[in-house]
């Protein structure tokens, strides 16, 4: 096959390859090992579970923008609150909805062990009415869109006038597992590509789709236009 010479450099993901790129990031914390563990045990669902160089990538841009509020839909147990509230100073805030109080759990454990915990408020709740509970200005500084895929565009839609210009938004499996590319994509995979369609039209914001875990977008939110 011949290759596309604006993909020249593009890589494949091998084992050996992802293995290098896992290494180069920081490692696990032992609070954070612990997270890992007690989710995997969890069985199938610890998919859901974001990898921990995501996990580092979120702190890190936690940190580049100076967030002091984060915004996130889907906290199942806690990682990448933890990655958030690590990422931010101690006057700042994640406020993280879910509907399970049993995974919620799993992550109180974690995040009162990393001493994180009194940055975290948890709102359990259908997120969609847990969102149009928040503040109607432009004060949040993150936001990290990880749920139902069938609602992310009600929650774009919500977050971005409550983003303020210059914050990011981010929305997680807009790959889903590669088969967001297709046409002829169904289900969640169809409402992913549904999303990524309205993303890239919005002209609130500038964005990017990266193929970072299971395909990650950032978008910027900009100033508005007088």
């Amino acid at each position: 096959m011949t290759a596309n010479a604006n993909d020249i450099k593009t890589l494949q993901i091998t084992p050996p390859l992802y293995q290098y790129l896992v290494e180069q990031a920081q490692p696990p914390t032992p609070v954070q090992q612990y997270l890992i563990d007690r989710t995997r045990a969890l069985g199938g669902c610890a998919e859901m579970q974001i990898p921990h160089e995501q996990a580092v990538f979120l702190k890190l841009l936690t940190r580049l923008i100076g967030a002091r509020w984060v915004v996130e839909v889907g906290t199942f147990t806690g990682y990448s609150t933890l990655a958030f509230a690590l990422g931010m100073p101690r006057v700042g805030r994640v406020t993280t909805c879910d509907l399970s109080e049993e995974w919620l759990r799993i992550a109180q454990d974690a995040w009162e062990q990393a001493g994180v915990a009194d940055r975290i408020e948890a709102l359990i709740g259908p997120a969609a009415e847990t969102l149009e509970t928040l503040p109607t200005g432009q004060m949040i500084d993150l936001v990290f869109i990880d749920a139902d895929k069938t609602g992310y565009e009600a929650y774009w839609e919500l977050l971005v006038p409550r983003v303020r210009p210059g914050g990011l938004l981010l929305a997680d499996n807009v790959l889903y597992y590669g088969e967001a590319a297709s046409p002829d994509a169904t289900g969640n995979a169809r409402a992913i590509r549904a999303f990524n369609d309205r993303v890239r039209a919005d002209e609130r914001v500038e964005s990017v789709l990266l193929p970072i875990a299971d395909g990650l977008t950032i978008a910027r939110k900009l100033p508005e236009r007088r």
